[in-house]
């Protein structure tokens, strides 16, 4: 009786849900029951997409809950795994696991973006498009099969293939988090002086002069204040790195 109704419900699929469904289960590795839940997981706010009472939905309120998700199990993960860690250590391990740089190169690697609805052009996308997906995605797993497949899903993605416990305590998330502890720690000043770089390119860039000690040690430009300050201060640790090291 059960695979005479999946038959009917099979048979009942447009073409183009059909081939959803199929590249769906590549990626799960299990069969989604509600294709509508990761629908709305590739839904850009351009679409002006409304559910029946109206309400606006896209990507973004799965990417809420996808979040959470992953901030669970991997949470639980490292506990387990780090029985001598401290709340503070724990707490810097799961943000390298789940850095925007992390999570965008997951989106990357399942292709998500193929899959996203929109009024607009992938060109407009933000550069973090990627890693927003791949939350939302996770909370459409959630909504669609509970959290066990949600937990089964990360562990196989994220966890067994990314998760190296002694490789990541060595990994550095934010170059401009750790010169500006070292400046506080050595009782150095330091600023940003972040200020648009207008050359010739249509795009708008951003040029930054990290000063410590009043002093320039490096200089960067990028598309975002955020990125030409990051970029002014991996430059920075690079060029100060011995120091830094010492210490």
């Amino acid at each position: 009786m059960r695979r005479f109704f999946s038959k009917i419900a099979k048979n009942s699929r447009s073409e183009e849900d059909g081939i959803f469904f199929e590249k769906l289960t590549k990626i799960l590795g299990f069969k989604p029951s509600n294709l509508e839940h990761y629908k709305r997981a590739f839904t850009h706010r351009s679409a002006n997409k409304t559910d029946e009472e109206g309400n606006p939905f896209n990507y973004e309120r799965m990417e809420f809950l996808g979040d959470a998700m992953l901030g669970s199990v991997i949470s639980a993960h490292l506990f387990n795994k780090v029985p001598n860690g401290d709340e503070g250590y724990l707490t810097k391990m799961r943000s390298k696991i789940v850095s925007r740089e992390h999570l965008n190169e997951l989106g990357r690697d399942l292709k998500l973006i193929d899959y996203v609805k929109s009024n607009v052009s992938p060109q407009h996308f933000g550069d973090n498009i990627h890693g927003n997906l791949f939350e939302a995605f996770i909370g459409a797993i959630y909504l669609d099969k509970g959290f066990k497949y949600c937990e089964k899903f990360i562990h196989k993605k994220v966890i067994k293939p990314y998760v190296n416990i002694s490789r990541l305590e060595g990994k550095i998330i934010s170059y401009k988090s750790l010169i500006i502890e070292w400046c506080q720690k050595e009782k150095k000043t330091f600023k940003f002086d972040v200020f648009e770089d207008l050359g010739i390119e249509e795009q708008k860039y951003f040029g930054v002069k990290l000063f410590i000690n009043n002093e320039i040690v490096a200089r960067a430009r990028a598309t975002s204040k955020k990125k030409a300050e990051e970029k002014a201060a991996q430059r920075a640790f690079f060029a100060l790195q011995e120091k830094i090291e010492l210490k």
